[in-house]
C-alpha cells in the first residue's frame, strides 16, 4: 500500500520544479529530506514540504515506519496558467503566461505492527 500527498498550484514553472524532482526521485524520504535541504534552488522548499506531508500522512495516518519510507514517485504536472502582457511599441501587446505546478508524491514503506492489548490492561480500562 502507499501514501500519498499533492501540492496544487504552486507558483512556479513546472519544468524549473522538476529540476529538484528529479534529484530525490526513488530515493528514501530521510536522503531526499537531506539533498532538498541544501538545494540551492526557489523550488526546493514546495518539494521538500510535499514530501514531509506524505511523510507525516505515511506515518500518522497509515502506520508506516519512517526509517524505512521510500519515494516510489514524483511527479510534476502543470497546473493553470495566469495570463499576462505588457505594452510594446507602436501600440503593441506582448503576452507571456505565469505558470503554476502541481507536485504529487508517493511514498511506501514497511507498516508498524499493531499493538495487541492485554487481558490485564482491559481489565483497567474497563474500571
Amino acid at each position: 500500500m502507499s501514501v500519498q500527498a499533492v501540492a496544487k498550484g504552486i507558483r512556479m514553472s513546472p519544468r524549473k520544479v522538476a529540476v529538484v524532482a528529479d534529484l530525490v526521485r526513488g530515493r528514501t524520504v530521510a536522503d531526499a529530506l537531506t539533498i532538498l535541504e541544501h538545494t540551492p534552488r526557489r523550488s526546493a522548499l514546495p518539494v521538500r514540504k510535499v514530501i514531509e506531508s506524505a511523510k507525516a500522512n505515511a506515518d500518522h495516518n497509515h502506520g508506516f515506519k519512517p526509517d524505512t519510507m521510500r519515494i516510489t514517485s514524483i511527479s510534476v504536472t502543470p497546473g493553470p496558467s495566469i495570463k499576462r502582457g505588457r505594452p510594446a511599441a507602436r501600440g503593441r501587446y506582448l503576452p507571456y503566461l505565469k505558470r503554476s505546478a502541481h507536485i504529487h508524491v508517493v511514498v511506501d514503506g514497511d507498516k508498524r505492527e499493531v499493538k495487541k492489548p492485554t487481558k490485564v490492561a482491559d481489565k483497567e480500562t474497563k474500571k
